[in-house]
């Protein structure tokens, strides 16, 4: 069997890495993040590997619970009958899934039928096209990822064997119990556990093995402040590849999960008065030959601050662009109406258009000399949190950080200093949306940075996905309402 992990595939040698196999499974990336995909014979397969195959774009035009938007949408709709699109094979993407007798699995592009141009909310597509726009040019660009997520026990049933608990158990425990009665992996606060992890071996261990050999490597893997919280640093690489390793980790977690009746949860804030869940990104770009072009290799004694004195004019004018555009994109790194329970004051999650050298409050972390190794000089951004759609966040660092390069930008607000409050409106940058209806309307408007560096049918098309999601919760009766007005109004 070959190597998932180290074999190029072509058109041509694809016949002999399928060899063995009689199936394969496909899968493309929704708007939320969500892998939507099919098992597939492997006759099928090889005829379609090359010019792709019909997917109905209902994916595109309903939520991640299946329900269509209550504003249909362009991409699918009543109006198109729901088309089809056509859905081309990333062979680069090749990789085995080894929890599930090593079946042969590729990721998807989705593209327009009629003009042959990517979908316009295809993730995938987004990321290629910011990515392109610094090939052009002669760069590439790096990335990495972290994400931290609660895990619950699926609570005991007898009447279902251990093998039946998994997340759909959970969910229908839901609908009679309310979520704090979900019991942890483990109790209290315990962050870089070195004996935590023994409490649950088999399946700790089991993810980092599964993850190397499903080609998304895990660089660290490590116990969290919180009960039951895991956190995972995935290796670093090439752009388009992170971001699939990413969204492919959450598939890993979730496939073991429910291996071992446990259930990872990756909301942003699923425990009120805890930490909540973050997904960092860490970007730089680099030259043909590998070059860390962010690092400006001799101390700027002149600089303007203090904090870019070894950042290159480039990785100035790229963190001028993200915190110019940050608040015109916080749906996509803010996506839900839960994101923005995280991004509260004194939890250790950025609040504001801010940044600063080593600094962990800052909404976008500058990582360089003097404290940080030349060669990985890059830009954190801290705002994202774990139920962010890998693919777009990274789309929308590149394209804004870019953007800076292009217009030659300089940056706007001072760095933020050690011990500087984070919290509300300061010379130090504006408070970001503290809702997610508050950071559509701002995405959304005429005119946004968003519209600028995606066009207007992709923010058109996420917008009102957004709506949609901010219509259910405005229409929904919480445990909270209930609990404090049933007796007293």
């Amino acid at each position: 069997m070959p190597d998932s992990a180290s074999t190029k595939v072509t058109l041509q040698t694809l016949p002999n890495v399928l060899f063995s196999d009689t199936k394969v499974k496909v899968a493309g990336v929704d708007i939320d993040g969500i892998l939507r995909g099919k098992l597939m014979s492997k006759k099928k397969f090889l005829s379609i590997a090359k010019d792709g195959f019909g997917f109905c774009s209902v994916i595109y035009g309903w939520d991640m619970h299946d329900q269509t938007y209550f504003r249909e949408l362009g991409i699918s709709n009543k109006e198109n009958g729901y088309r089809d699109m056509i859905a081309i094979p990333d062979l680069s993407t090749f990789r085995r899934i080894p929890w599930e007798d090593n079946v042969p699995l590729f990721l998807v592009s989705f593209f327009d039928p009629h003009t042959g141009k990517p979908i316009c909310a295809c993730p995938r597509g987004l990321l290629k096209t910011a990515s392109d726009k610094l090939e052009e040019q002669g760069f590439g660009a790096m990335a990495g990822a972290e994400f931290e997520f609660y895990q619950f026990r699926t609570p005991a049933d007898p009447n279902l064997p251990m093998s039946e608990r998994n997340s759909s158990s959970t969910a229908k425990f839901l609908q009679h119990n309310p979520v704090d009665a979900l019991p942890p992996l483990t109790e209290g606060m315990f962050g870089y556990s070195l004996t935590r992890p023994v409490h649950n071996q088999d399946y700790y261990y089991g993810i980092y093995e599964a993850c190397e050999k499903f080609n998304c490597g895990i660089e660290s893997w490590h116990t969290e402040s919180g009960p039951g919280v895991f956190e995972a640093a995935l290796e670093f690489g090439e752009i388009k590849g992170m971001a699939d390793r990413a969204g492919l980790f959450k598939y890993v977690v979730k496939s073991l999960g429910s291996k071992f009746g446990i259930t990872p949860c990756f909301m942003a804030k699923p425990r009120e008065g805890l930490p909540g869940n973050s997904g960092h990104m860490h970007v730089s770009i680099v030259d043909k030959s590998g070059k860390n072009m962010f690092y400006r290799g001799t101390e700027d004694t002149n600089a303007e601050y203090k904090d870019l004195a070894f950042l290159s004019d480039i990785g100035r004018q790229f963190l001028a662009g993200l915190l110019d555009g940050l608040p015109d994109i916080m749906p996509i790194v803010a996506p839900t109406i839960n994101s923005y329970k995280r991004l509260v004051e004194n939890f250790w999650a950025p609040v504001t258009v801010s940044w600063g050298l080593e600094h962990r409050a800052a909404s976008i972390r500058l990582i360089a000399p003097p404290t940080g190794s030349a060669k990985a000089t890059r830009f954190e951004v801290r705002v994202a949190g774990a139920d962010a759609n890998p693919t777009l966040v990274l789309a929308a660092i590149l394209a804004l950080g870019w953007r800076g390069i292009e217009k030659k930008m300089e940056i706007g607000v001072p760095p933020l200093g050690k011990g500087d409050d984070v919290g509300g409106e300061s010379d130090k940058g504006a408070r970001l949306a503290k809702s997610l209806k508050e950071a559509t309307a701002q995405m959304t408007r005429k005119g946004s940075v968003a519209r600028e560096v995606f066009g207007d049918a992709f923010v058109d098309h996420f917008g009102g996905t957004r709506e949609h999601e901010i219509r259910l919760w405005d229409e929904a009766v919480t445990d909270w309402e209930v609990k404090r007005y049933i007796e007293t109004v």
